[in-house]
């Protein structure tokens, strides 16, 4: 009988360390289902064509505010609206704009970071101060504002909401860059000639992908608080086009006559929010070389 290998034979027997970290994320029970449900709502949103059983702008006058039942699992809404099939095709905007925004804000903050931490001098101390003013005014708050000064539509949502997560990605960046700079292999590129930008792609980027994975999951749960905040406020998706934030709008009206109005598309951002905020955790966990030795 074959004993179960330590963390330390493991290693010794030359796994890598993205081997290592799967390892350390499978074992985390709640991460694995947080994953679980966000592919749950991303084939969702995907297949919203197929899951979807009615049209989810489509009116009718006499199905206003119908209760959950077989035929509208969720009920209907004011409009006489299915809200399984809102809810369902909401999930698309709702997905969409937290993946696109944090995926913009990365590829806006990380260069930036790189350049302040490797530069230093005037350029790392603009780009902080930017940085730092913006950090300033609470996220939410920054988002509704560019928002409202781009006007209401979901692009323009989406990109209120990159600007704002930005600041996060620099300050993270700069500060890895940072602690890079005075390591050994990044001094023994530059005496080998080698240009900034092949430094910071080569030697540094490499080495701050982990925390930026898991600032990245952790943003994406925000971002899309935030555009349910926006699209509630009527600075995100238009009606009549699906969202759960203008869905919970729209409910507040009916809290008492139909409460299932609200009920389904807040449930859908509590569990969307909550599983990218248990897949954050569990990336940080698995992602930290300590873990096999707690």
């Amino acid at each position: 009988m074959s004993a179960a290998l330590s963390p330390a034979a493991t290693a010794a027997r030359g796994e890598s360390p993205a081997r290592r970290a799967l390892r350390r994320f499978a074992r985390h029970r709640l991460a694995m289902a947080g994953l679980l449900v966000v592919l749950v709502f991303v084939a969702v949103a995907l297949l919203a064509p197929w899951v979807a059983q009615y049209d989810p702008v489509a009116t009718s006058w006499s199905r206003i505010r119908k209760p959950p039942s077989a035929l509208y699992w969720f009920g209907t809404d004011e409009n006489g609206r299915d809200v399984f099939s809102r809810v369902v095709w909401g999930a698309r905007a709702s997905l969409m704009a937290g993946i696109v925004s944090v995926a913009a804000a990365v590829c806006l903050g990380v260069p930036f970071g790189l350049l302040a931490g490797l530069a230093g001098g005037w350029v790392d101390a603009l780009v902080s101060r930017i940085a730092d003013a913006m950090l300033s005014v609470p996220f939410l708050i920054l988002a509704i504002a560019l928002a409202a000064f781009l006007g209401p539509a979901l692009e323009n949502a989406m990109l209120a909401i990159a600007i704002s997560a930005t600041p996060i990605f620099v300050r993270l960046a700069r500060g890895m860059a940072l602690e890079a700079k005075s390591t050994d292999w990044v001094e023994a590129a530059r005496a080998l000639g080698n240009p900034p930008w092949r430094t910071a792609l080569r030697h540094v980027l490499p080495n701050i992908i982990p925390p930026l994975l898991v600032q990245g999951t952790l943003a994406i749960a925000e971002a899309i608080i935030a555009e349910a905040s926006l699209s509630f406020l009527g600075l995100g998706q238009q009606p009549p086009a699906p969202s759960w934030g203008s869905m919970l709008n729209a409910a507040q009206r009916f809290l008492t006559q139909a409460p299932w109005m609200s009920v389904y598309p807040g449930l859908a951002i509590f569990l969307v929010v909550l599983a990218f905020n248990l897949v954050g955790d569990g990336l940080r966990d698995a992602l930290d070389p300590r873990s096999d030795r707690r």
